[in-house]
């Protein structure tokens, strides 16, 4: 079992070796998690949830009727489950989905990403083009990675715009859907 505590929330999580970050809290993540402020309308999408995290915590800060987790890893999904009971959160939404592929919903005003890295960016490419689909107008796709280049690139090709914050290594995107359609189109 390992406490995390992220702006006075305190959280339990128990992992598994096979999970992303399983000794602890991700520095990227918190990075992440340190420079959201979420708001009581909010209707979050915690993509890539892991073992729960960010789903939790963003639960613990507006409801968790509030959030959504997805997960491609089954382990994860159950993992995520498992933490969102200990942490007092058994209602709390959590589905395997190959990103968006199982989940239907639309209309989210955050969706948070760690994103798992990969030399195609194939993932990522899944994540930032269907994620700017589920966004309502006005939501915000907020990113941790630690690389630059090509999410600057590809957010603001999508997005039409980007604000990047660095710290410890890490990159925060922050990509708000302004219109309906893709800011530059293919």
């Amino acid at each position: 079992m390992i406490t995390i505590t992220i702006n006075d929330t305190v959280m339990h999580f128990e992992t598994a070796p096979g999970l992303f970050s399983p000794r602890g809290l991700d520095a990227g993540t918190r990075v992440m998690l340190e420079h959201i402020a979420f708001q009581p309308q909010d209707k979050v999408l915690d993509l890539g949830c892991g073992y729960g995290v960010v789903g939790i915590y963003a639960a613990k800060q507006i409801g968790a009727e509030q959030v959504t987790m997805i997960d491609i890893n089954p382990s994860a999904v159950s993992a995520a489950s498992h933490n969102a009971k200990i942490n007092h959160l058994p209602e709390l939404r959590i589905l395997q989905s190959d990103g968006f592929r199982a989940l239907d919903d639309t209309g989210y005003t955050l969706i948070l990403s760690n994103p798992p890295y990969n030399s195609n960016f194939s993932t990522a490419k899944h994540f930032i083009e269907k994620g700017f689909n589920r966004l309502q107008i006005g939501g915000r796709m907020v990113m941790v990675t630690k690389r630059k280049t090509w999410y600057q690139n590809k957010l603001a090709a999508i997005f039409g715009g980007v604000t990047i914050h660095e710290e410890n290594g890490y990159y925060l995107f922050i990509a708000e859907k302004r219109k309906p359609t893709y800011a530059n189109k293919a």
